[in-house]
């Protein structure tokens, strides 16, 4: 299917028979985070010129993620479902997506308004290795959604034991290793089979799979292929973000609430190391098929 370019920050390249809507004059107005206004003046321009159908929609770094929400929405109202008919969504991510932001939306809180909407049945953010969920960071997660059931951190060498205390412990599902995360994932998903939106952010990968401007995870495209694969038949409908333009900022931590603004919490642990930025559809090419793949049948 015709993959969809919302072109934001010009960093995603060109691709075969894609429809691209260019956006760059909300690039600013829009990126790490923006008010409930302006949110909706963004999604009432973009919904006037998408297509009725489309594939997997991309939509450049991971600046942006909080566009998924939208397309979510969308899903949900193009193919009706309900609260009696509910659609599952799979985000793989480093990060939880799910941080107090009050003042808005933003890249790092959008996964809050697609967990409680009422036909969505359960988010699932798979891949987390960031220090978002440790004790540190508890009072900076929005409770609800965990609480009520609606969502579950998949993660990996993150000390979680907070939640217990906390009696959110269901909500939490902590593995020694990505390969065990990607397996247990794929064992729920494949037992408990249902339509599924799936939200891919590049950030969840190693740094030698792919460069992204986000503290990176430790997932294996074979991972990730184990997961997509497991999804096959599920799939309704797909975004990617985390497409890193080459000369782009890149952060070294995760984004924090402040009023009026978005401010970067800078990581500690800085990596030295400079890699040749490239594009997911070069260095994953395998798995970004093997979704195309599953979206058609």
């Amino acid at each position: 299917m015709t993959p969809l370019v919302l072109d934001v920050d010009g960093s995603v390249g060109a691709l075969p028979d894609e429809i691209r809507l260019t956006l760059n004059d909300w690039q600013e107005a829009m990126r790490f985070g923006c008010t409930l206004r302006r949110y909706a003046a963004f999604r009432s321009l973009v919904e006037g010129q998408m297509p009725a159908r489309y594939g997997t929609a991309l939509m450049g770094s991971g600046d942006f993620h909080h566009l998924s929400w939208m397309l979510i929405e969308r899903c949900i109202q193009r193919h009706g479902f309900s609260a009696s008919r509910p659609l599952r969504v799979v985000v793989l991510d480093n990060h939880p997506d799910n941080m107090l932001f009050p003042w808005g939306i933003h890249c790092g809180s959008w996964v809050r308004r697609v967990a409680m909407h009422p036909a969505v049945s359960q988010v699932h953010v798979a891949g987390i290795t960031s220090q978002d969920i440790s004790a540190r960071h508890a009072w900076e997660n929005y409770a609800a959604p965990l609480r009520a059931g609606k969502l579950t951190y998949w993660s990996s060498g993150v000390d979680t034991a907070w939640a217990t205390r906390k009696g959110l412990s269901s909500a939490f599902r902590n593995f020694d290793s990505l390969s065990a995360l990607a397996h247990g994932l794929s064992q729920m998903l494949g037992q408990s089979r249902q339509p599924t939106y799936l939200s891919i952010d590049k950030d969840v990968f190693a740094l030698d799979v792919v460069q992204t401007n986000w503290d990176q995870g430790s997932m294996r495209e074979s991972e990730a292929a184990l997961i997509i694969e497991t999804l096959s038949g599920q799939i309704v409908d797909s975004d990617i973000t985390g497409t890193f333009r080459h000369g782009a900022t890149r952060h070294g931590g995760s984004v924090c609430s402040v009023p009026g603004t978005v401010r970067i919490r800078r990581s500690t642990a800085r990596r030295s190391q400079r890699r040749k930025a490239v594009s997911m559809h070069s260095t994953c090419g395998f798995w970004t098929a093997s979704l195309a793949v599953t979206l058609h049948q």
